[in-house]
């Protein structure tokens, strides 16, 4: 039964609440979690979110909210922020179309300072509050809430820098440390940073400093207030000292599950006058929730453990196109000595898990490091090994100057596969992959490329890996149309597309995973009495240009399909093709992602509402050649009928 968690209708409500009942209602936000993740089909993030339930009560407590700011790093662990800032009735809608963001949203409320879906970014956005602060001589404390694993994003120690230099007052670094990001955390930095976890030296010498103090007089609570604050003796057995040269005062480790101790230390951190401060807590990701707490990879998205096991005689699942990807991966590894692949953080999204468990030193996680990652792969690829460079296409961005500088200047030999390419579904505004066409098109020496099946994907990356020079293949999120997974990868000719239908009226060119909706539309045309060919692209650079002229000539006009913005993006690239040979004019319709930012929500939902769906796509198609055949004076075609149309 809920009773506290009831009576909280934003942060105020928290303040009058006694430790007895914050304990309390820590249980019930653990069990009001659980029900929504679960209500919208455990597609949530979860772990993450129970693990920061007490650190988000004392933030709130403790400070003035919204008036100083509280940014959270990611912001995928902003569920209890939400529930505790007036959204607690709307968090059934939340990563639902129209819904609340899984991630923090300015647009959303005054309470979410600063929007992310990108690890790194707090404290920099933490310090540019701060700054803007003195500049408007106002008054408020800037707080960045920042993961362990965020902490290997090279521009987090780059704003660390940035603020010791300024001595910024009233900035306070709490660095969450769980040990995780999505996959384990790597590098010496979080090695560092957990060593308090397991260090017998700082654990047993706290616990029998404690014991001896409790036995003089009032030795309790000086042992108690002694925890909270600096002391040499801390000093001899933390390795404090490399927060301390960034010119922050450091503050821990301390329980973060433990709301009392919390609010004690940011107390005390409130009377540090004039210095930026870093405060060291540990928590458990997936705390209070055993199932969760015993695999936080899991867990980190969705209640996996409360869904029915499949029926003995269900159909096995299709596979996604990531583990598609990962299959095709360790058949290469074991095929070629000199292939491996490269990822930042991501081994269960890019689906590389099980292919780096089998082979541990021929798959590199490089941690949250995109930019790493691409110049770590532009090194190996000069000694004549095969990278293959797993980064979703919106982090992919982030590695973008390492991508031009390091790889495409040199003409170097790496595969990016950009995974979430086009729409991505829940996570929304932050993961959409709707640029990656126009950033890469645009680079010398650059092949683009995206498959229309899972079959294509393998053949793709076979191709790219045997490619002498940059190779990029982008596949959407989820699973294929079914396409074979088991067949030997072949090479195909950098620069062919694929006709797989002819036609005499219209053709459709589709680029990746727009071609099976090409071919939907073009039965839905065929009905209407529309003769649609269908054009398999496969490749953005270089354009198939024999082809694509070809079919221009042939038919009425061209309609080109795909996932990323129309600007920079294929359709472009067609436009300018046929501009080139004086055919501009056959360029009927140019269907792609929209110029404004995308929410969340399914992605069959805004194939429709963009008509990138097959029925959208017949729809446009007809209306576009039906223009054309009147600007003309041609014969008309049939016209769509309502009902094909809508």
């Amino acid at each position: 039964m809920i009773e506290i968690l009831d009576r909280v209708e934003d942060a105020r409500d928290l303040r009058g609440l006694t430790y007895d009942q914050l304990s309390t209602l820590a249980t019930e936000i653990r069990h009001f979690l659980v029900e929504t993740v679960d209500c919208i089909g455990g597609g949530g993030h979860l772990a993450s979110n129970l693990g920061v339930v007490e650190l988000s009560i004392a933030l709130h407590r403790l400070f003035d909210t919204p008036k100083d700011k509280v940014i959270w790093d990611v912001s995928h662990q902003v569920y209890v922020h939400k529930i505790l800032t007036g959204r607690k009735d709307r968090m059934t809608t939340i990563r639902q179309f129209g819904g609340l963001s899984g991630f923090a949203d300015r647009k959303e409320s005054p309470h979410d300072a600063f929007g992310a879906g990108h690890a790194g970014t707090s404290i920099s956005a933490a310090v540019g509050m701060a700054v803007a602060r003195d500049l408007l001589n106002e008054d408020f404390y800037s707080i960045a809430v920042i993961g362990d694993g965020a902490m290997t994003a090279g521009m987090a120690l780059e704003a660390m820098n940035h603020a010791g230099h300024l001595n910024l007052k009233k900035l306070i670094v709490v660095l969450n440390d769980n040990a995780m990001s999505i996959s384990p955390n790597v590098g010496a930095l979080s090695r560092n940073v957990n060593k308090l976890r397991v260090d017998p030296l700082y654990r047993n010498a706290k616990r029998d400093l404690g014991e001896f103090v409790e036995h003089f007089p009032l030795g309790r609570q000086v042992w108690q207030g002694a925890k909270r604050v600096k002391t040499s003796m801390r000093d001899l057995l933390v390795p404090a000292r490399f927060w301390e040269q960034f010119g922050f005062e450091y503050y821990g480790p301390i329980d973060g599950h433990d709301i009392h101790e919390l609010e004690a230390t940011f107390a005390s951190i409130k009377r540090v006058p004039g210095k930026p401060v870093l405060l060291h807590i540990l928590t458990e990701k997936g705390h209070g929730v055993p199932e969760a707490a015993a695999d936080p990879i899991k867990s980190h998205s969705g209640t996996y453990w409360l869904k029915k096991p499949a029926a003995a005689d269900a159909p096995a699942p299709r596979p996604t196109y990531s583990q598609v990807f990962a299959q095709a991966t360790q058949e290469l590894i074991e095929a070629d000595p000199k292939v491996v692949a490269i990822t930042a953080a991501m081994l269960e999204g890019t689906g590389l898990a099980p292919v780096h468990a089998k082979h541990p030193g021929r798959v590199f996680d490089v941690g949250i490091a995109e930019q790493h990652a691409v110049t770590f792969a532009a090194g190996l690829a000069t000694e004549g090994i095969k990278p293959i460079c797993a980064i979703y296409s919106t982090f992919l961005q982030r590695g973008f100057d390492s991508v031009v500088h390091d790889v495409v200047v040199q003409d170097l030999p790496v595969v990016f596969a950009m995974d979430r390419a086009g729409f991505v579904g829940d996570d929304g505004k932050t993961h959409q992959g709707f640029i990656d066409v126009s950033y890469l098109r645009c680079l010398p020496n650059m092949v683009v490329a995206a498959p229309k099946d899972e079959t294509e994907l393998r053949d793709l990356l076979y191709t790219g890996v045997n490619h002498d020079g940059p190779f990029a293949v982008r596949f959407p999120r989820g699973t294929g149309p079914g396409a074979p997974v088991d067949l030997p990868m072949k090479r195909i000719e950098v620069g062919r597309a694929e006709v797989l239908r002819e036609g005499e009226d219209i053709a459709l060119v589709g680029f990746g995973v727009s071609v099976q909706e090409c071919l939907r539309a073009a039965n839905t045309l065929e009905e209407a009495g529309i003769d649609a060919a269908v054009i398999n692209a496969r490749f953005a650079k270089p354009l198939d240009e024999e082809t694509l002229l070809h079919w221009a000539r042939e038919t009425r006009g061209i309609v080109t399909v795909e996932e990323n913005v129309r600007a920079g993006g294929f359709g472009d690239a067609v436009l300018e093709l046929l501009a080139d040979h004086g055919l501009a004019g056959k360029s009927l319709l140019n269907l792609a992602m929209p110029d404004e930012i995308v929410d969340h929500g399914p992605q069959a939902t805004f194939r429709q509402i963009h008509h990138l769906d097959g029925p959208g796509i017949a729809a446009m198609a007809a209306a576009a050649l039906a223009e054309a055949d009147t600007a003309t004076g041609a014969g008309s075609l049939p016209a769509m009928s309502p009902i094909a149309a809508s």
